[in-house]
């Protein structure tokens, strides 16, 4: 951890100079300009519908879920070299907070620990097109770093190990600890030192050992009380972070049995959360009266496409990418036939045509975008 306001202010300048190194390197494959013109849309559409320029919010959203919209924003003008919304994070609630040294983040946060990794993720991709563009981003990093020791402090030995999933101490689950081993990982090849790295490999030692990665290959959501797994929903968000966070820790450590194991779960997500090759909640239903995913559901499998698109962006291999490709070009395809309504707007539903039963929020639409963006860049074009 960082005992005092210098350490802070040195590991911040390390961060600045890292940010634009780490975009930059993760610009170098080209992208399908024609699936970019397509994400374009879907968030010149996202912004028009739902963005609040009073509030800084998305109207029917959540902290979370406006951080990874913000997230995908600047991923976005990063991969197709716009600057369409370069005006939109310092305007963003997120955003003034950063800017103001008087946010008090533990208050902000509300005690939910896996939202503060969003949160951390969103500041960090603003972090990183604010320095490819060679403006400040002080500020953002400064609170990045705040959040994670704040992350880092809700470790005990409850369960052997483990973040907990709030600040009451209620539940350890898998999306916690697979987030905290990603922006742990990540946060160290930004130039965070070896707390950072210390504290990935241990959060993947007790993940693999906490017994949540079940028979099938894929990761149920939590622990019992009494320290097993719950053998509740494997949605599909939790199999796709813990794939970037093993390739963050890969890039750290060149151990590719940490691919190995990432793809286990990827792979068991393509052959059984899917329906013809396509992505479904199991909340998902095409048709009207069916079951409807809650707010948080309405933008996993968008999360899955992102974090594909990170671990391809950290395990750089040829070979896992042209494995992936096709996949998340049926993603965007599916997208944008099924899943786009006339006032191109993204709904809930990806498998199959809307026949009543899909919903269109900003988390359906963020969803969206991040399936177009991830194609663009590991797709086919």
């Amino acid at each position: 951890m960082f005992a005092s306001t210098t350490c802070l202010v040195m590991l911040t300048s390390i961060l600045s100079v890292h940010a634009a190194s780490v975009s930059h390197q993760h610009q170098k494959r080209a992208q399908c300009a024609a699936i970019l013109t397509t994400a374009e849309s879907v968030a010149s559409t996202l912004q028009a519908h739902y963005y609040d320029t009073g509030t800084g919010m998305y109207n029917g959203g959540s902290l979370w879920t406006d951080a990874n919209a913000l997230e995908d924003l600047h991923n976005l003008m990063l991969g197709a070299d716009v600057d369409t919304w370069s005006t939109v994070a310092d305007g963003s609630y997120i955003g003034k907070a950063a800017l103001s040294s008087s946010t008090d983040w533990a208050s902000l946060l509300g005690g939910a620990n896996d939202d503060a990794s969003w949160v951390l993720m969103a500041l960090w991709k603003i972090a990183d097109y604010k320095g490819a563009r060679g403006l400040s981003n002080t500020a953002y990093l400064n609170a990045a770093a705040t959040i994670y020791n704040l992350i880092a402090g809700q470790w005990d030995d409850t369960c052997g190990g483990g973040v907990w999933w709030n600040t009451a101490h209620t539940y350890k689950n898998a999306i916690t600890n697979e987030l905290f081993l990603y922006v742990s990982a990540d946060g160290y090849l930004r130039g965070g030192g070896q707390t950072y790295l210390d504290n990935a490999n241990k959060v993947w030692d007790w993940l693999s050992a906490s017994g949540m990665r079940n028979a099938q290959g894929l990761w149920n959501d939590g622990l019992t009380d009494t320290c097993v797994n719950n053998g509740q929903t494997t949605w599909t968000y939790n199999q796709g972070v813990i794939a970037s966070g093993l390739a963050a820790l890969y890039a750290a450590t060149k151990n590719t049995t940490l691919l190995d194991q990432a793809e286990i779960t990827l792979d068991a997500t393509i052959s059984l959360l899917t329906e013809d090759d396509i992505l479904k909640e199991s909340c998902d239903d095409a048709l009207s009266g069916g079951s409807v995913c809650d707010a948080d559901q309405q933008l996993f499998k968008g999360l899955w496409t992102k974090h594909v698109q990170y671990y391809l962006d950290m395990a750089n291999d040829s070979t896992r990418t042209a494995k992936y490709s096709p996949f998340l070009g049926s993603q965007t395809s599916a997208v944008f036939h099924y899943g786009t309504d006339a006032n191109n707007d993204v709904g809930s539903v990806w498998y199959a045509p809307d026949q009543g039963g899909s919903i269109f929020t900003p988390k359906t639409s963020t969803s969206g975008l991040e399936a177009h963006v991830a194609a663009a860049k590991y797709g086919p074009c």
